[in-house]
């Protein structure tokens, strides 16, 4: 991914090279907006916040690096669940060798985050930004089960009569 070269080693450094990656892909990036209060009440800083310039749609990025194991597992659910009331969409952005395989597997089912290495596609994607060349999908040959001969009607009996 453009802009990871280097490994990141502290939660300043993600904030950077996520800003980085984002003004790369044409975007306007804002960091530390300060945005009303948390669910448990404390000044709500949102690390950055996104916006593609022509429809100016937006995404708030939280991002949380986790070097070693420690607590801030712990804050990771009260996260997810801030950022369920932001008046803009949001995504936490994760990485670090700290966090337990628990977490970044509750913290991918979420929906609400994604890790570093995965960004530029995420956020191409929710963007709208041209998606980079790569592989073709495979056409595959459209052919009948080996056990429903050719030209035979597929459809349960009672769907068989429409059209």
């Amino acid at each position: 991914m453009a802009g990871t070269a280097r490994a990141v080693t502290s939660g300043d450094l993600l904030v950077k090279q996520v800003v980085a990656l984002a003004q790369s892909l044409g975007l306007l990036t804002r960091e530390q907006f300060r945005c009303g209060r948390r669910v448990w009440g404390a000044e709500r800083l949102i690390d950055i916040v996104l916006t593609h310039p022509e429809t100016r749609r937006r995404l708030g990025v939280e991002c949380k690096f986790q070097g070693t194991s420690g607590s801030a597992e712990e804050k990771i659910p009260a996260l997810l669940q801030d950022i369920e009331t932001w008046p803009i969409k949001g995504l936490v952005v994760f990485s670090g060798a700290g966090f337990s395989s628990n977490i970044r597997s509750f913290l991918i089912s979420s929906g609400r985050a994604v890790d570093l290495t995965d960004l530029e596609s995420w956020l191409r994607l929710f963007f709208g930004l041209d998606l980079p060349p790569g592989e073709r999908a495979k056409k595959l040959p459209l052919k009948a089960p080996d056990n429903v001969p050719s030209g035979s009607d597929t459809r349960t009996p009672e769907h068989q009569g429409e059209k």
